[in-house]
């Protein structure tokens, strides 16, 4: 509804991929990523955020009455540990998940570098990493602004990536490999400035 309130014209393309228990990640520019998310992804699928998230103002008590998960970022022990709760927790419970792998929003909209945290949820449950590829919505919505403009946005669900043979001995080549199929399906505005092993953040 508020997509269609909204009215941007909108293009859903391998939505076939979108039935599956797995995790899915999404390349994070506007608001409009949210809306969009929440609407396509399977029911039982629940989000990943920053603890912190419960004093967005009406987002994060929604968040939290949605029964989202919390992470505490603080440090990397704590948020190891954060993580393997929730591959714990989605396994016993038989939930996906998404992510944002970017890890916070991008204002420009090209394609910042990868947190790993998506990588060892994969390694952890085994789940598939189902890609979901949005152009379009910084220009629909731009970060620091409340005007919503009518821009074209396309939403592309790639094909589930196997995880079940994956180690944390290779956490940086997933991390590159995931990091470079998005590169490869966004349109040039949008992809990254700088490719190469840093495009791994921790």
């Amino acid at each position: 509804m508020q997509m269609w309130i909204l009215g941007n014209p909108l293009r859903i393309s391998g939505a076939q991929n979108a039935n599956l228990k797995a995790i899915y990640i999404c390349n994070h520019a506007s608001l409009l990523d949210i809306i969009l998310v929440m609407w396509l992804i399977p029911i039982g699928t629940v989000g990943i955020a920053k603890k912190e998230v419960i004093w967005y103002p009406l987002f994060g008590q929604l968040y939290l009455l949605a029964n989202h998960i919390r992470i505490d970022r603080a440090n990397s022990s704590s948020s190891v540990q954060s993580f393997q709760k929730v591959a714990k927790s989605v396994i016993e419970q038989n939930l996906s998940l998404i992510v944002f792998p970017e890890g916070t929003r991008s204002a420009t909209g090209r394609l910042l570098p990868f947190k790993k945290g998506f990588v060892h949820l994969a390694i952890q449950t085994k789940y598939p990493i189902v890609p979901m590829v949005l152009t379009g919505t910084h220009l629909g919505w731009q970060k620091n602004s409340l005007r919503v403009r009518q821009a074209p946005l396309s939403v592309t669900f790639l094909p589930p990536i196997k995880t079940d043979d994956w180690t944390t001995e290779n956490v940086e080549k997933y991390l590159h490999m995931v990091h470079s199929i998005y590169a490869k399906h966004l349109p040039l505005s949008q992809k990254p400035l700088k490719m190469g092993p840093d495009c791994a953040r921790t």
